[in-house]
């Protein structure tokens, strides 16, 4: 299809339009070079022999223009080639210090590293030559005795001051061995006291650690005098934090120090959950109280698995008979010399404290006693050597222990043996006998007390 195109050099017409005699005027048609069909109508000037300005100048402005946007261009691409380049240069720069910031940080954890592996060995090669000394030391008699029944001197450098005294003659120590009936050696009283007796002191708190959140305002930690099994020994410190909708989470501390630093060794999770602070722990498992029962469990700390369940009969629990600080202490549990215990309140008792020795096994309640103490009158109570001790005061910095019960003779008596509340809000008191110690949580703080046992007065033995 042959398009038209007029070509009309406008600006080389004049009007008016001349006469036809002057204007000669002529039409052309003729296909260009890509196949189209071009008419081109010319009519000459009569005024101007050509036209004003060159005729490539039209193509000159094109082409000045597209070198202008050419330019343009090529000034935006070298931009955009030098800023990448100096983005890279400085990635690259980045990355070269970070590299040499690592180098020599791990040039520096290289040379730590070194000096603690010779501060190592010469630790060692002090404890080898220490032990060698020791076993030669053990292996080497005091003295050497001869044929004839004296002694000689050990042959030991003269510098040493043991064999160095005097006038560096050596001097023998002699021991005269006189008996003495026991009761002398063990007055009254005395601190070293190793059989079950009465309470005769308590000492002063001893603080381990501070629980670091609310949850410990009060709970229990306690030391198993009498683990059982390998896995567990009577330095594993076992904590419960008490407060809270469902307490189920007991923490194991390899020791008394790792305790203090807040490192568990474990934690393990209780098929029950626990009520208030009444547990303790005794041969290999941890005994409680369900919450909102008067159930009795006992947890077996190896196996991590409920070994006993059984109901402490007519027991007030979930706030019936609690301790006068409250905390739903309805139902007690305690170890000491003589097994387990329950220490806790009846409805036919009228809130006096009911004492009930417990199968360790099964938890059957085996013998019961009844006190005339009321429960809510004491902060708190403890078993040691057969003996319920009730203490007078949670608040008070200084209070006393204040009754004591012998379930041996059912006896039982007023007592004014001082005791500390350091921290104002002393929640658990349980007895180690193996420890020879009260454990106490007192105010977000566990402590220790020590105590002396002492014979048994006449009037309770």
């Amino acid at each position: 299809m042959c398009l038209p195109v007029f070509l009309l050099c406008l600006s080389c017409l004049t009007l008016p339009v001349r006469s036809q005699a002057q204007d000669r005027a002529s039409l052309r048609r003729s296909n260009d070079h890509a196949g189209r069909c071009h008419y081109t109508f010319t009519v000459a000037s009569p005024e101007e022999s050509s036209c004003s300005g060159s005729s490539m100048k039209p193509e000159m402005d094109g082409v000045s223009s597209r070198l202008t946007m050419l330019e343009a261009l090529v000034s935006r691409l070298i931009a955009g080639v030098d800023g990448g380049s100096r983005t890279r240069t400085n990635g690259e720069e980045g990355l070269q210090e970070a590299y040499s910031q690592v180098t020599r940080e791990r040039n520096q954890l290289q040379q730590d590293k070194e000096r603690l592996n010779g501060q190592v060995q010469e630790l060692q090669r002090r404890l080898t030559e220490l032990t060698e000394e020791a076993e030669s030391l053990r292996q080497r008699p005091c003295q050497q005795t001869n044929t004839s029944g004296g002694t000689q001197r050990e042959n030991r450098p003269a510098s040493e001051p043991a064999y160095n005294f005097g006038n560096g003659a050596y001097q023998e120590m002699k021991a005269e061995v006189t008996e003495v009936p026991a009761p002398h050696l063990i007055p009254e009283g005395n601190h070293n006291f190793t059989g079950c007796g009465e309470l005769q002191s308590v000492g002063d708190p001893v603080l381990h650690r501070k629980a670091d959140s609310i949850t410990g305002k009060y709970g229990v930690w306690l030391q198993d005098p009498e683990p059982q099994g390998a896995l567990y020994t009577n330095k594993t410190v076992w904590r419960i934090d008490t407060v809270g909708k469902d307490v189920r989470q007991l923490f194991a501390y390899e020791d008394m120090d790792q305790l203090s630093q807040g490192f568990p060794m474990k934690v393990l999770v209780l098929p029950e959950p626990m009520e208030s602070t009444g547990a303790t722990m005794y041969r290999g498992s941890l005994y409680y109280q369900r919450k909102r029962s008067r159930s009795l469990i006992r947890y077996d700390l190896t196996s991590e698995s409920l070994a006993s369940r059984r109901e402490l009969p007519h027991a007030g629990f979930h706030g019936q008979h609690p301790y006068s600080w409250g905390g739903y202490t309805d139902i007690d549990l305690a170890a000491d010399e003589q097994g387990m215990w329950a220490i806790y309140s009846t409805s036919k008792a009228k809130g006096a404290i009911v004492v009930s020795q417990l199968d360790p096994k099964s938890l059957e309640v085996k013998r019961s006693w009844e006190t005339n103490i009321r429960k809510n009158t004491v902060a708190n109570a403890f078993m040691a050597c057969g003996r319920l001790y009730t203490v007078a005061s949670y608040t008070a910095p200084n209070t006393t222990i204040n009754y004591v019960f012998d379930t041996a003779t059912s006896v039982g008596q007023a007592l004014a043996l001082p005791f500390k509340n350091k921290y104002n809000y002393n929640s658990m008191v349980d007895y180690n006998h193996v420890q020879r110690k009260l454990y106490a949580w007192d105010n977000f703080h566990m402590v220790t007390y020590d105590i002396r046992l002492g014979r048994a007065s006449h009037g309770s033995s």
